[in-house]
């Protein structure tokens, strides 16, 4: 499994306020909280976005409350992937559980800039920054969670499975 895009790049401790300030959380509709997503840090972003896009952010991404909104806004915007340091730890669950792909990588995450164009390769690990001929060796996906995501989240995994 493969993604490949633009990079978005933001700092450290993005949290989910900034990824779906509470304002907008009186919908559950995804292609309506995506219109809204990064709005406080990034008013361009949602306008700018496009899928495949890639986010990649310093520590501890995604912290703050534990709304599932926050990586569902992301996935439904486009974006293929989060590369980061580090990710808040409910925010990393409710990633895979929705089926937005996540990388920890201190490396990428620091030599990878706004509008490099990346290409991940989820089996392996690798990220690769295509804009500068960079190479960055993330962690693979474990198959379990390969399966999670190519289903489009929790879910729809075990919804598969009862089948």
């Amino acid at each position: 499994m493969r993604a490949s895009g633009h990079v978005f790049k933001y700092g450290d401790n993005v949290d989910t306020d900034v990824i779906i300030p509470a304002r907008y959380l009186n919908s559950f509709d995804g292609k309506e909280l995506a219109a809204h997503a990064m709005v406080d840090i990034d008013p361009e972003f949602a306008g700018k976005v496009r899928p495949g896009d890639m986010i990649v952010a310093k520590k501890n991404f995604g912290c703050g409350s534990s709304r599932e909104h926050a990586p569902l806004c992301l996935k439904e915007a486009g974006v293929s992937c989060v590369i980061a340091e580090t990710f808040a730890r409910i925010f990393y669950r409710n990633a895979i559980n929705i089926g937005l792909p996540i990388i920890e990588c201190p490396e990428a995450a620091q030599g990878i800039e706004a509008g490099d164009e990346v290409e991940v390769d989820f089996d392996s690990g690798m990220i690769y920054n295509k804009t500068k001929g960079l190479s960055f060796e993330g962690q693979p996906f474990p198959e379990f969670m390969q399966k999670l995501i190519a289903a489009g989240g929790l879910v729809n995994y075990t919804n598969g499975k009862k089948r």
